[in-house]
């Protein structure tokens, strides 16, 4: 115990290692937000959900950007979203979901 003390009296203190955060998978996600957003009507609403596979929900009220979205979709990223499917939008009854897997 002297020895702490006498380190603690001397001014001795060591620093914790300097633990940078990594953001690969957010900026990664936030990529693909983007290239979504510019090909998507302005109020589509976006989001992703994992369950071992990436996949994005694309919520849109306006049935006529539908077919014109899913037409869109394979050609993006260079073949980054494929499984290209409808299906319902919960708690969203007046829009429409187009569903994908993301190749990531």
């Amino acid at each position: 115990m002297a020895t702490q003390e006498t380190q603690v009296e001397a001014g001795i203190v060591e620093h914790l290692p300097n633990h940078s955060r990594s953001t690969i998978v957010s900026d990664e996600l936030c990529r693909i937000m983007a290239i979504l957003q510019e090909s998507c009507p302005p109020d589509a609403i976006i989001s992703f959900h994992f369950d071992g596979k990436l996949h994005v929900h694309i919520d849109i009220r306006n049935m006529e950007y539908i077919t014109g979205v899913e037409a869109v979709l394979p050609k993006l990223g260079a073949g980054l979203f494929h499984d290209i499917r409808r299906g319902p939008t919960p708690h969203r009854p007046f829009h429409h979901r187009i569903s994908a897997l993301v190749e990531r």
